[in-house]
């Protein structure tokens, strides 16, 4: 997600392409071209230009709705999808068959593995989905930042966490049983999926949320080439 501002001035996007199965998009204003995972622009007068990024969480709807029960939805254009035009429910499915462009010189992962990407003081690492729900959460220092990597119950919503409170570091666990998701830390404290201190308001000590990108392995390593990736067991 990125904001549209660029050097003080408004752009207006739309889908342009797809180059390897990730968007590209075209400003009205200029005609350049930006590729979507990135911000980056590729080509045309504001080429090299970056779109500065929005945070934003890939949840489940479910996840989202509980924790804001009064959010907004974007409803679909009724003529768009009259025409036929949006993709059908079973597009992610479908694309598993579809060949990929990338050509990457080492085995480590299956190409179309789900990661959870981290990028951190221009430290990057993929964490596998696999390694997610074999041991969760993951403790782990990325850039010098430590945190922890955090799947909740529904298997399919990832959020990162900076693991330090009050400037200093602590060891997160999950609480057995748990529903919904709760953590607990080496100083007993009780913590949810948010990042918020069970038992305290959301203003003290809340966890800082760090960016994750859930991406296709193949996708996040041809724009993050020297990126590390956790193995199950590391420290």
């Amino acid at each position: 997600m990125w904001e549209t501002t660029v050097d003080g001035r408004v752009l207006h996007f739309h889908l342009a392409g797809i180059n390897n199965q990730n968007f590209l998009m075209k400003d009205e204003e200029t005609g350049s071209w930006w590729q979507q995972v990135t911000g980056e622009a590729i080509l045309g007068p504001l080429k090299g230009k970056r779109l500065k990024p929005v945070f934003m969480d890939e949840l489940t709807f479910a996840v989202w709705k509980h924790e804001e029960p009064k959010g907004r939805v974007l409803a679909p254009d009724e003529k768009i999808a009259a025409a036929g035009r949006y993709a059908p429910p079973d597009w992610e499915e479908k694309m598993l068959s579809v060949p990929v462009a990338t050509q990457l010189n080492e085995h480590t992962l299956d190409k179309r593995a789900l990661v959870a990407g981290v990028a951190i003081n221009g430290a990057t690492k993929a964490y596998p989905l696999g390694a997610l729900q074999k041991h969760n959460p993951i403790t782990d220092t990325v850039g010098n930042t430590p945190l922890i990597i955090i799947l909740d119950e529904d298997g399919k919503s990832i959020r990162a966490f900076d693991r330090r409170v009050e400037g200093r570091e602590r060891e997160f666990f999950l609480k057995p049983n748990s529903s919904p998701l709760r953590l607990v830390d080496d100083q007993g404290e009780e913590w949810d999926f948010s990042g918020s201190p069970v038992n305290g308001t959301p203003s003290s000590n809340q966890l800082t949320k760090i960016p994750v990108l859930k991406d296709y392995w193949f996708d996040w390593k041809t724009y993050n080439r020297e990126t590390s990736v956790y193995t199950l067991g590391e420290r």
